[in-house]
Protein backbone atom coordinates (compact mmCIF):
# COMPACT_ATOMS: atom_id res chain seq x y z
CA UNK A 1 0.00 0.00 0.00
CA UNK A 2 1.28 3.45 -0.85
CA UNK A 3 0.86 6.71 1.01
CA UNK A 4 1.78 8.31 4.32
CA UNK A 5 0.78 6.29 7.33
CA UNK A 6 -0.21 3.17 5.40
CA UNK A 7 0.87 -0.14 6.98
CA UNK A 8 4.05 -1.46 5.39
CA UNK A 9 6.61 -4.08 6.35
CA UNK A 10 10.25 -3.27 6.94
CA UNK A 11 12.33 -6.13 5.55
CA UNK A 12 15.57 -5.15 7.27
CA UNK A 13 16.83 -8.04 9.39
CA UNK A 14 18.99 -6.09 11.80
CA UNK A 15 19.68 -2.63 13.07
CA UNK A 16 16.21 -1.19 12.64
CA UNK A 17 16.15 2.20 14.30
CA UNK A 18 13.01 3.78 15.56
CA UNK A 19 11.06 4.73 18.58
CA UNK A 20 8.35 3.18 20.66
CA UNK A 21 4.82 4.48 20.03
CA UNK A 22 1.91 3.15 21.97
CA UNK A 23 3.71 -0.06 22.90
CA UNK A 24 5.00 -0.87 19.40
CA UNK A 25 8.17 0.04 17.59
CA UNK A 26 7.70 2.38 14.63
CA UNK A 27 10.60 2.37 12.19
CA UNK A 28 11.67 4.87 9.57
CA UNK A 29 12.10 3.01 6.23
CA UNK A 30 13.23 5.36 3.48
CA UNK A 31 10.81 8.25 3.25
CA UNK A 32 7.88 6.38 4.79
CA UNK A 33 7.09 5.03 8.20
CA UNK A 34 6.34 1.40 8.81
CA UNK A 35 4.46 -0.25 11.64
CA UNK A 36 6.23 -3.61 11.93
CA UNK A 37 9.59 -5.26 11.26
CA UNK A 38 9.52 -8.47 9.16
CA UNK A 39 12.17 -10.24 11.24
CA UNK A 40 10.28 -9.35 14.43
CA UNK A 41 7.07 -10.83 13.05
CA UNK A 42 8.88 -14.04 12.11
CA UNK A 43 10.30 -14.43 15.61
CA UNK A 44 6.78 -14.66 16.99
CA UNK A 45 5.32 -16.83 14.22
CA UNK A 46 4.35 -20.46 14.80
CA UNK A 47 5.85 -23.23 12.69
CA UNK A 48 2.40 -24.54 11.76
CA UNK A 49 -0.66 -22.76 10.45
CA UNK A 50 -4.15 -24.03 11.13
CA UNK A 51 -5.95 -24.46 7.79
CA UNK A 52 -9.07 -22.55 6.95
CA UNK A 53 -11.82 -25.17 6.73
CA UNK A 54 -13.99 -24.73 3.66
CA UNK A 55 -17.03 -26.33 2.11
CA UNK A 56 -16.34 -28.56 -0.89
CA UNK A 57 -18.29 -26.18 -3.14
CA UNK A 58 -16.63 -22.98 -1.90
CA UNK A 59 -14.94 -21.03 -4.74
CA UNK A 60 -11.34 -22.06 -5.39
CA UNK A 61 -10.43 -19.55 -8.11
CA UNK A 62 -11.81 -17.44 -10.94
CA UNK A 63 -9.95 -17.72 -14.22
CA UNK A 64 -10.76 -15.80 -17.37
CA UNK A 65 -10.94 -17.59 -20.71
CA UNK A 66 -8.48 -16.65 -23.43
CA UNK A 67 -10.92 -14.50 -25.39
CA UNK A 68 -10.10 -16.33 -28.62
CA UNK A 69 -13.77 -16.18 -29.69
CA UNK A 70 -15.03 -13.09 -27.87
CA UNK A 71 -15.14 -11.32 -24.53
CA UNK A 72 -13.31 -13.38 -21.86
CA UNK A 73 -15.53 -15.10 -19.26
CA UNK A 74 -14.68 -15.38 -15.58
CA UNK A 75 -14.84 -19.16 -15.08
CA UNK A 76 -15.55 -20.12 -11.47
CA UNK A 77 -14.12 -23.41 -10.17
CA UNK A 78 -14.75 -24.83 -6.73
CA UNK A 79 -12.54 -26.59 -4.22
CA UNK A 80 -13.19 -30.28 -3.99
CA UNK A 81 -14.39 -31.33 -7.43
CA UNK A 82 -11.77 -29.42 -9.37
CA UNK A 83 -8.84 -30.66 -7.28
CA UNK A 84 -10.11 -34.24 -7.35
CA UNK A 85 -10.51 -34.14 -11.11
CA UNK A 86 -7.13 -32.58 -11.87
CA UNK A 87 -5.42 -35.06 -9.53
CA UNK A 88 -7.13 -38.05 -11.19
CA UNK A 89 -6.60 -36.93 -14.79
CA UNK A 90 -2.95 -36.06 -14.16
CA UNK A 91 -2.27 -39.43 -12.58
CA UNK A 92 -3.96 -41.51 -15.28
CA UNK A 93 -3.48 -39.51 -18.48
CA UNK A 94 0.27 -39.08 -17.92
CA UNK A 95 0.69 -42.43 -16.14
CA UNK A 96 2.49 -40.56 -13.35
CA UNK A 97 5.02 -42.60 -11.40
CA UNK A 98 7.04 -41.46 -8.36
CA UNK A 99 10.31 -41.39 -10.29
CA UNK A 100 8.95 -39.21 -13.13
CA UNK A 101 10.10 -35.70 -13.96
CA UNK A 102 7.17 -33.85 -15.51
CA UNK A 103 7.28 -30.72 -17.66
CA UNK A 104 4.33 -28.71 -18.92
CA UNK A 105 5.38 -25.71 -21.02
CA UNK A 106 2.22 -23.66 -20.34
CA UNK A 107 2.02 -20.37 -18.50
CA UNK A 108 0.70 -20.89 -14.97
CA UNK A 109 -1.79 -18.05 -15.49
CA UNK A 110 -3.84 -20.10 -17.99
CA UNK A 111 -6.00 -23.10 -17.15
CA UNK A 112 -3.38 -25.58 -18.40
CA UNK A 113 -0.94 -24.10 -15.92
CA UNK A 114 -3.51 -24.16 -13.15
CA UNK A 115 -4.62 -27.73 -13.74
CA UNK A 116 -1.44 -29.41 -15.00
CA UNK A 117 1.38 -27.40 -13.47
CA UNK A 118 -0.12 -26.48 -10.12
CA UNK A 119 -3.07 -28.49 -8.80
CA UNK A 120 -2.79 -31.87 -10.56
CA UNK A 121 0.97 -32.39 -10.19
CA UNK A 122 1.14 -31.04 -6.63
CA UNK A 123 -1.78 -33.21 -5.53
CA UNK A 124 0.25 -36.21 -6.78
CA UNK A 125 3.54 -35.04 -5.26
CA UNK A 126 5.08 -34.86 -8.73
CA UNK A 127 8.55 -33.55 -9.50
CA UNK A 128 7.96 -30.77 -12.03
CA UNK A 129 10.01 -28.43 -14.19
CA UNK A 130 8.83 -24.80 -14.22
CA UNK A 131 9.55 -22.96 -17.45
CA UNK A 132 9.65 -19.28 -18.34
CA UNK A 133 10.47 -17.63 -21.63
CA UNK A 134 10.36 -18.73 -25.26
CA UNK A 135 11.10 -22.21 -26.61
CA UNK A 136 13.32 -20.68 -29.33
CA UNK A 137 15.42 -18.31 -27.21
CA UNK A 138 18.37 -18.14 -26.83
CA UNK A 139 18.50 -21.17 -29.13
CA UNK A 140 15.89 -23.21 -31.00
CA UNK A 141 17.16 -26.38 -29.31
CA UNK A 142 16.70 -24.95 -25.81
CA UNK A 143 13.85 -27.27 -24.88
CA UNK A 144 15.73 -30.48 -25.66
CA UNK A 145 19.24 -29.80 -24.39
CA UNK A 146 18.82 -27.23 -21.63
CA UNK A 147 15.69 -28.81 -20.17
CA UNK A 148 14.71 -32.32 -21.31
CA UNK A 149 18.21 -33.81 -21.24
CA UNK A 150 19.49 -31.71 -18.35
CA UNK A 151 16.60 -32.55 -16.01
CA UNK A 152 15.80 -35.97 -17.48
CA UNK A 153 12.19 -35.06 -18.26
CA UNK A 154 10.04 -38.17 -18.72
CA UNK A 155 6.54 -36.70 -19.26
CA UNK A 156 6.26 -33.69 -21.60
CA UNK A 157 3.12 -31.60 -22.28
CA UNK A 158 2.95 -28.75 -24.81
CA UNK A 159 0.69 -27.09 -27.41
CA UNK A 160 0.36 -27.82 -31.16
CA UNK A 161 1.25 -24.16 -31.79
CA UNK A 162 4.63 -24.75 -30.10
CA UNK A 163 5.17 -27.97 -32.06
CA UNK A 164 4.48 -26.25 -35.38
CA UNK A 165 6.79 -23.39 -34.40
CA UNK A 166 9.62 -25.85 -33.74
CA UNK A 167 8.89 -27.77 -36.95
CA UNK A 168 9.74 -24.59 -38.82
CA UNK A 169 13.41 -25.04 -37.83
CA UNK A 170 13.61 -28.67 -38.92
CA UNK A 171 14.65 -31.83 -37.08
CA UNK A 172 18.34 -31.13 -36.49
CA UNK A 173 17.89 -28.92 -33.37
CA UNK A 174 15.97 -31.81 -31.78
CA UNK A 175 18.10 -34.71 -32.96
CA UNK A 176 21.36 -33.26 -31.64
CA UNK A 177 20.17 -34.25 -28.13
CA UNK A 178 19.37 -37.67 -26.68
CA UNK A 179 15.85 -37.19 -25.21
CA UNK A 180 16.05 -40.81 -24.06
CA UNK A 181 14.37 -39.94 -20.75
CA UNK A 182 11.06 -39.13 -22.50
CA UNK A 183 8.27 -41.67 -21.97
CA UNK A 184 4.97 -39.86 -22.67
CA UNK A 185 4.26 -36.82 -24.88
CA UNK A 186 1.11 -34.71 -24.59
CA UNK A 187 -0.66 -31.97 -26.56
CA UNK A 188 -3.13 -29.35 -25.39
CA UNK A 189 -4.82 -26.16 -26.58
CA UNK A 190 -6.32 -26.97 -29.97
CA UNK A 191 -6.60 -29.92 -32.35
CA UNK A 192 -3.21 -31.09 -33.63
CA UNK A 193 -2.95 -31.57 -37.37
CA UNK A 194 -1.65 -35.00 -38.47
CA UNK A 195 1.56 -33.52 -39.94
CA UNK A 196 2.53 -31.97 -36.61
CA UNK A 197 1.48 -35.17 -34.79
CA UNK A 198 3.80 -37.29 -36.95
CA UNK A 199 6.72 -34.87 -36.50
CA UNK A 200 6.17 -34.86 -32.74
CA UNK A 201 5.99 -38.67 -32.72
CA UNK A 202 8.84 -39.41 -35.15
CA UNK A 203 11.34 -36.68 -34.28
CA UNK A 204 10.73 -35.70 -30.64
CA UNK A 205 9.55 -39.09 -29.42
CA UNK A 206 11.67 -41.32 -31.67
CA UNK A 207 8.48 -43.34 -32.41
CA UNK A 208 8.58 -44.84 -28.91
CA UNK A 209 6.56 -42.36 -26.79
CA UNK A 210 2.74 -42.52 -26.81
CA UNK A 211 1.10 -39.16 -27.51
CA UNK A 212 -1.85 -38.13 -25.34
CA UNK A 213 -3.80 -35.64 -27.47
CA UNK A 214 -6.04 -34.07 -24.83
CA UNK A 215 -9.24 -32.13 -25.47
CA UNK A 216 -10.60 -29.92 -22.69
CA UNK A 217 -11.40 -26.30 -21.89
CA UNK A 218 -10.99 -23.70 -19.17
CA UNK A 219 -14.59 -24.53 -18.34
CA UNK A 220 -14.11 -28.31 -18.02
CA UNK A 221 -11.27 -28.00 -15.51
CA UNK A 222 -9.41 -31.01 -16.88
CA UNK A 223 -9.21 -33.56 -19.68
CA UNK A 224 -12.56 -34.73 -21.04
CA UNK A 225 -11.43 -36.52 -24.22
CA UNK A 226 -8.04 -38.20 -24.10
CA UNK A 227 -6.14 -41.40 -24.78
CA UNK A 228 -4.48 -43.28 -21.94
CA UNK A 229 -0.79 -43.92 -22.70
CA UNK A 230 0.05 -47.40 -23.96
CA UNK A 231 -3.58 -48.43 -23.41
CA UNK A 232 -5.42 -46.56 -26.19
CA UNK A 233 -4.56 -47.25 -29.85
CA UNK A 234 -3.78 -43.84 -31.36
CA UNK A 235 -4.95 -42.08 -34.49
CA UNK A 236 -2.98 -38.93 -35.43
CA UNK A 237 -5.22 -35.89 -34.81
CA UNK A 238 -7.90 -37.66 -32.76
CA UNK A 239 -8.50 -37.02 -29.05
CA UNK A 240 -9.81 -40.63 -29.07
CA UNK A 241 -12.28 -41.35 -26.23
CA UNK A 242 -13.90 -39.74 -23.18
CA UNK A 243 -12.28 -39.82 -19.76
CA UNK A 244 -14.04 -41.73 -16.96
CA UNK A 245 -17.47 -40.28 -15.99
CA UNK A 246 -17.56 -38.07 -19.11
CA UNK A 247 -20.48 -38.88 -21.43
CA UNK A 248 -20.25 -37.07 -24.78
CA UNK A 249 -22.75 -36.75 -27.60
CA UNK A 250 -22.67 -35.11 -31.04
CA UNK A 251 -25.74 -33.08 -32.00
CA UNK A 252 -26.79 -31.40 -35.22
CA UNK A 253 -28.22 -27.88 -35.36
CA UNK A 254 -31.74 -29.08 -34.60
CA UNK A 255 -30.57 -30.97 -31.52
CA UNK A 256 -30.76 -34.42 -33.04
CA UNK A 257 -27.96 -36.95 -32.88
CA UNK A 258 -25.46 -36.46 -35.68
CA UNK A 259 -24.02 -39.95 -35.33
CA UNK A 260 -21.43 -41.79 -37.37
CA UNK A 261 -18.82 -39.89 -39.30
CA UNK A 262 -21.01 -36.88 -39.97
CA UNK A 263 -19.09 -33.63 -39.89
CA UNK A 264 -19.99 -30.13 -38.74
CA UNK A 265 -21.95 -31.04 -35.63
CA UNK A 266 -21.48 -29.87 -32.05
CA UNK A 267 -19.82 -31.74 -29.20
CA UNK A 268 -21.92 -31.75 -26.01
CA UNK A 269 -21.84 -33.63 -22.71
CA UNK A 270 -24.82 -35.38 -21.15
CA UNK A 271 -23.90 -35.21 -17.46
CA UNK A 272 -21.61 -33.24 -15.15
CA UNK A 273 -18.22 -34.40 -13.89
CA UNK A 274 -16.35 -33.20 -10.78
CA UNK A 275 -14.12 -30.64 -12.52
CA UNK A 276 -16.75 -28.76 -14.51
CA UNK A 277 -17.13 -25.01 -13.86
CA UNK A 278 -19.93 -23.88 -11.60
CA UNK A 279 -20.70 -20.41 -12.96
CA UNK A 280 -19.45 -17.34 -14.79
CA UNK A 281 -18.25 -14.96 -12.10
CA UNK A 282 -20.79 -12.23 -11.48
CA UNK A 283 -23.08 -13.36 -14.30
CA UNK A 284 -24.78 -16.71 -13.75
CA UNK A 285 -27.25 -15.89 -16.52
CA UNK A 286 -24.39 -15.78 -18.99
CA UNK A 287 -23.26 -19.19 -17.71
CA UNK A 288 -26.70 -20.65 -18.41
CA UNK A 289 -27.19 -19.02 -21.79
CA UNK A 290 -23.67 -19.77 -23.07
CA UNK A 291 -23.44 -23.44 -22.10
CA UNK A 292 -26.98 -24.79 -21.73
CA UNK A 293 -29.45 -22.71 -23.77
CA UNK A 294 -28.71 -24.02 -27.28
CA UNK A 295 -29.34 -27.65 -26.35
CA UNK A 296 -31.27 -27.78 -23.04
CA UNK A 297 -30.07 -30.59 -20.81
CA UNK A 298 -26.59 -30.69 -22.34
CA UNK A 299 -23.34 -28.86 -21.68
CA UNK A 300 -22.41 -27.26 -25.03
CA UNK A 301 -18.69 -27.03 -25.74
CA UNK A 302 -18.96 -24.75 -28.76
CA UNK A 303 -16.62 -27.10 -30.65
CA UNK A 304 -17.39 -29.05 -33.76
CA UNK A 305 -16.83 -32.78 -33.65
CA UNK A 306 -17.18 -35.95 -35.66
CA UNK A 307 -16.95 -39.62 -34.70
CA UNK A 308 -15.46 -42.18 -37.04
CA UNK A 309 -16.41 -45.79 -37.69
CA UNK A 310 -14.22 -46.96 -34.79
CA UNK A 311 -15.87 -44.61 -32.30
CA UNK A 312 -12.94 -42.15 -32.15
CA UNK A 313 -13.76 -38.48 -31.53
CA UNK A 314 -12.22 -35.84 -33.78
CA UNK A 315 -12.44 -32.18 -32.73
CA UNK A 316 -12.90 -30.06 -35.85
CA UNK A 317 -12.58 -26.58 -34.34
CA UNK A 318 -14.85 -23.91 -32.93
CA UNK A 319 -18.36 -23.82 -34.36
CA UNK A 320 -17.96 -20.13 -35.17
CA UNK A 321 -14.92 -21.04 -37.29
CA UNK A 322 -16.98 -23.17 -39.68
CA UNK A 323 -16.67 -22.07 -43.31
CA UNK A 324 -19.84 -21.75 -45.38
CA UNK A 325 -18.70 -22.06 -48.98
CA UNK A 326 -21.44 -22.96 -51.48
CA UNK A 327 -22.78 -25.83 -49.44
CA UNK A 328 -22.61 -27.57 -46.07
CA UNK A 329 -20.25 -26.04 -43.49
CA UNK A 330 -16.64 -27.23 -43.72
CA UNK A 331 -14.01 -27.14 -41.03
CA UNK A 332 -10.98 -24.90 -41.31
CA UNK A 333 -8.80 -27.76 -40.02
CA UNK A 334 -9.02 -29.77 -43.25
CA UNK A 335 -7.90 -26.86 -45.42
CA UNK A 336 -5.14 -25.99 -42.97
CA UNK A 337 -3.84 -29.56 -42.94
CA UNK A 338 -3.77 -29.61 -46.75
CA UNK A 339 -1.71 -26.41 -46.76
CA UNK A 340 0.70 -27.61 -44.07
CA UNK A 341 1.37 -30.81 -46.03
CA UNK A 342 3.27 -28.65 -48.52
CA UNK A 343 6.97 -28.71 -47.70
CA UNK A 344 7.20 -24.89 -47.77
CA UNK A 345 4.53 -24.30 -45.11
CA UNK A 346 5.20 -24.42 -41.37
CA UNK A 347 1.78 -23.28 -40.17
CA UNK A 348 -1.54 -22.20 -41.64
CA UNK A 349 -4.78 -20.62 -40.50
CA UNK A 350 -7.96 -20.35 -42.55
CA UNK A 351 -10.93 -18.05 -42.04
CA UNK A 352 -14.02 -17.09 -43.99
CA UNK A 353 -14.38 -13.73 -45.73
CA UNK A 354 -17.80 -12.54 -46.93
CA UNK A 355 -18.46 -13.18 -50.63
CA UNK A 356 -21.51 -11.87 -52.57
CA UNK A 357 -22.07 -15.15 -54.45
CA UNK A 358 -20.56 -17.99 -52.41
CA UNK A 359 -21.49 -16.58 -49.01
CA UNK A 360 -17.90 -16.94 -47.86
CA UNK A 361 -14.56 -17.15 -49.59
CA UNK A 362 -11.57 -18.89 -48.07
CA UNK A 363 -8.86 -16.52 -46.85
CA UNK A 364 -5.68 -18.33 -45.82
CA UNK A 365 -2.69 -17.20 -43.81
CA UNK A 366 0.50 -19.23 -44.21
CA UNK A 367 3.72 -19.09 -42.21
CA UNK A 368 6.53 -20.44 -44.35
CA UNK A 369 9.48 -22.59 -43.42
CA UNK A 370 12.66 -20.77 -42.58
CA UNK A 371 14.41 -19.53 -45.73
CA UNK A 372 11.37 -19.89 -48.01
CA UNK A 373 10.07 -16.79 -49.80
CA UNK A 374 6.42 -16.17 -50.64
CA UNK A 375 5.70 -15.93 -54.37
CA UNK A 376 2.88 -16.14 -56.91
CA UNK A 377 4.10 -19.55 -58.04
CA UNK A 378 4.05 -20.85 -54.45
CA UNK A 379 0.54 -19.46 -54.00
CA UNK A 380 -0.58 -21.34 -57.13
CA UNK A 381 1.03 -24.56 -55.84
CA UNK A 382 -0.79 -24.25 -52.52
CA UNK A 383 -4.16 -23.67 -54.16
CA UNK A 384 -3.58 -26.69 -56.40
CA UNK A 385 -2.66 -28.85 -53.41
CA UNK A 386 -5.85 -27.96 -51.53
CA UNK A 387 -7.95 -28.56 -54.64
CA UNK A 388 -6.41 -31.99 -55.20
CA UNK A 389 -6.66 -33.13 -51.57
CA UNK A 390 -10.12 -31.80 -50.68
CA UNK A 391 -11.88 -30.70 -53.84
CA UNK A 392 -12.46 -27.66 -56.02
CA UNK A 393 -14.98 -26.22 -53.58
CA UNK A 394 -12.26 -25.83 -50.95
CA UNK A 395 -9.79 -24.00 -53.19
CA UNK A 396 -8.62 -20.86 -51.33
CA UNK A 397 -9.57 -17.52 -52.84
CA UNK A 398 -6.74 -15.67 -51.10
CA UNK A 399 -3.45 -16.80 -49.58
CA UNK A 400 -1.49 -14.28 -47.54
CA UNK A 401 2.08 -14.46 -46.32
CA UNK A 402 2.03 -14.46 -42.50
CA UNK A 403 5.42 -14.21 -40.73
CA UNK A 404 3.48 -14.81 -37.52
CA UNK A 405 -0.09 -15.49 -36.39
CA UNK A 406 -2.06 -13.81 -33.59
CA UNK A 407 -2.12 -16.30 -30.73
CA UNK A 408 -2.77 -16.64 -27.09
CA UNK A 409 -0.28 -18.83 -25.30
CA UNK A 410 -2.27 -21.87 -26.48
CA UNK A 411 -4.20 -21.19 -29.66
CA UNK A 412 -4.65 -19.10 -32.79
CA UNK A 413 -7.15 -16.23 -32.47
CA UNK A 414 -9.11 -16.70 -35.68
CA UNK A 415 -11.60 -13.95 -34.86
CA UNK A 416 -8.72 -11.47 -35.28
CA UNK A 417 -7.70 -13.12 -38.55
CA UNK A 418 -11.27 -12.68 -39.81
CA UNK A 419 -10.98 -8.96 -39.03
CA UNK A 420 -7.67 -8.73 -40.90
CA UNK A 421 -9.09 -10.59 -43.91
CA UNK A 422 -11.88 -8.02 -44.08
CA UNK A 423 -9.51 -5.09 -43.35
CA UNK A 424 -11.45 -4.19 -40.21
CA UNK A 425 -9.42 -2.39 -37.54
CA UNK A 426 -11.93 -2.77 -34.70
CA UNK A 427 -10.40 -5.93 -33.23
CA UNK A 428 -12.14 -6.05 -29.86
CA UNK A 429 -10.29 -7.36 -26.81
CA UNK A 430 -6.70 -8.27 -27.73
CA UNK A 431 -5.27 -8.24 -24.20
CA UNK A 432 -4.61 -11.98 -24.23
CA UNK A 433 -2.40 -11.98 -27.34
CA UNK A 434 1.07 -13.37 -26.70
CA UNK A 435 2.57 -10.97 -29.27
CA UNK A 436 0.36 -8.12 -30.51
CA UNK A 437 3.01 -6.83 -32.96
CA UNK A 438 2.12 -9.56 -35.49
CA UNK A 439 -1.29 -7.96 -36.06
CA UNK A 440 0.09 -4.80 -37.66
CA UNK A 441 2.48 -6.85 -39.79
CA UNK A 442 -0.46 -8.90 -41.07
CA UNK A 443 -2.39 -5.73 -41.97
CA UNK A 444 0.68 -4.50 -43.89
CA UNK A 445 1.07 -7.83 -45.71
CA UNK A 446 -2.62 -7.83 -46.55
CA UNK A 447 -2.12 -4.75 -48.71
CA UNK A 448 0.36 -6.78 -50.77
CA UNK A 449 -2.25 -9.51 -51.35
CA UNK A 450 -4.72 -9.09 -54.22
CA UNK A 451 -8.15 -9.14 -52.55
Amino acid sequence: MEGEGSPNLCVEREGCEGMERGGRKEVACGTRRVDQCWHALLRGAADECEPEWCDSEDPLFILYTSGSTGKPKGVLHTLSGYMLYTAATFKLVFDHQPEDVYWCTADIGWITGHSYITYGPLANGATSVLFEGLPTYPDVSRMWGDIVDKYQVSKFYTAPTAIRLLMKYGSEPVLRYKRDSLKVLGTVGEPINPEAWHWYNNVVGDKRCPIVDTFWQTETGGHVLTPLPAATPLKPGSATFPFFAVVPAILNESGGGAGGARRGATLVFKQPWPGVMRSVYGNHQRFQSTYFKKFPGYYVTGDGCRRDEDGYYWITGRIDDMLNVLGPPAEHGGVESALVEHEAVAEAAVVGRPHPVKGESLYCFVTLQRGVAFSCSLEAELKKQVREKIGAIATPDHIQDAPGLPKTIRKIMRRILRKIACDERDLGDVSTLADSSVVEQLFLNRRCTAV
